[in-house]
Parts: C-alpha cells; structure tokens; sequence
C-alpha cells in the first residue's frame, strides 16, 4: 500500500522512529508499523493526525497525490529515501542525477 510506503518515508525524512512518530501523532506504535508494512489500509483518522501535524503538513499533498508544489512549500522526502522505500526505483533514481 503505497500510502504505507510514503509514511515511512516521510518518518525517516523526518528522523524519526515509530515510536516518536507514534508520540506524536497518537496513532499506536502498532498500527503504524502495518501501515509501513501494507499489512493494513490507513484510516481516515490516523490519516488527519499524520497531515493535521504540523511538523507534516510540508507532506500532505504528497502524500496523497504523490505529487509536489514547492511554490506552495508542499514538498516530498528526498529520493534516496524514496527509493529506501520502493516508492522510485534505481532507474528512475540514475535519470534524476
């Protein structure tokens, strides 16, 4: 589940482990860690504790549409992150450099 994929990214973009990402967000430690496996579909619940955070709004439309507007400060992780994650894979990472 891609949306697993892009929350992980968007946690280690941030530095963060599932444990500070579950202090701060509220969502059990559990939960998170099926989101990041694609074991289970997010909520809609979990998914407006994650972008209602202020620390993740940079995210929101990202994560939900997987697309950028750096003129309105919506951004993504960088791509070696994503491709840490299996959101992009090498090729596409050789034809960014």
């Amino acid at each position: 589940m891609i949306l697993g994929k892009r929350i992980k990214a968007i946690r280690l973009a941030e530095s963060m482990s599932q444990s500070e990402l579950s202090q701060l967000t509220g969502i059990s430690i559990h939960s998170l860690r099926h989101y990041e496996q694609g074991t289970r579909a997010l909520s809609e619940e979990n998914l407006m504790l994650i972008t209602n955070n202020e620390r993740f709004e940079k995210y929101t439309y990202w994560l939900m549409t997987g697309k950028t507007l750096p003129e309105s400060g919506q951004v993504c992780p960088d791509f070696s992150i994503l491709s840490q994650c299996g959101i992009i894979d090498a090729e596409t990472m050789e034809k960014r450099a």
